[in-house]
């Protein structure tokens, strides 16, 4: 499936607005973020993409076969931007890296019934499914620094990662991703080129 642009956006607009009490003054869509629908767990999508715009993919332990982006939630202490760069150091153990933009809208995905009975018993919450904001960073370390293990404060999420094509993520992807993931790369994809 080919990606097509849906927005026709300067990529700097993508993740400013004006303000609606001075028009003159433009500000980052993330300091108005709206909540997320109920019913959804808080959760931040990270498309890393490295100099070659390709982007950065994780086998999941727990799912044979099925590559991710790296995610996970919002801490209900912290804001979207300070959960993404944690989150990204949890999983990858990056540092180096770098927001570029920012979907300015809540993304939703539903668990599959299996998937909700799991994180129900993990999680202890009964979650539809996830609202993510996803954001795009530029991975400006070298490869040597991604280690699977994260920083060591959670359990490793992934066996193996690749530098991937927006076609691959999404062929890789669990099916009830898929759509979410087809989203994100298409309105990032003004950086993917």
């Amino acid at each position: 499936m080919a990606f097509t642009r849906a927005f026709h956006l300067h990529p700097a607009s993508l993740f400013l607005r004006r303000s609606f009490t001075d028009p003159k003054k433009i500000i980052p869509f993330s300091l108005s973020m709206e909540n997320p629908p109920q019913g959804y767990r808080r959760n931040v999508g990270i498309c890393l993409i490295n100099p070659s715009k390709k982007i950065f993919a994780a086998s999941r332990l727990d799912i044979p076969d099925a590559w991710q982006m790296p995610q996970g939630g919002i801490d209900d202490t912290e804001g979207s931007r300070t959960a993404v760069m944690r989150e990204l150091r949890e999983e990858t153990g990056v540092t180096s890296a770098e927001i570029v933009a920012e979907v300015p809208h809540w993304l939703t995905y539903d668990f599959p019934p299996e998937v909700r009975e799991k994180l129900k018993q993990q999680w202890g919450s009964d979650w539809k499914g996830q609202a993510q904001k996803w954001f795009l960073l530029k991975f400006t370390g070298q490869d040597e620094e991604i280690n699977l293990s994260g920083d060591g404060t959670e359990k490793a999420e992934f066996g193996e990662w690749s530098w991937l094509s927006p076609q691959q993520v999404v062929d890789l992807a669990v099916d009830f991703k898929k759509p979410v993931y087809q989203q994100v790369l298409t309105f990032f994809s003004p950086y993917l080129q």
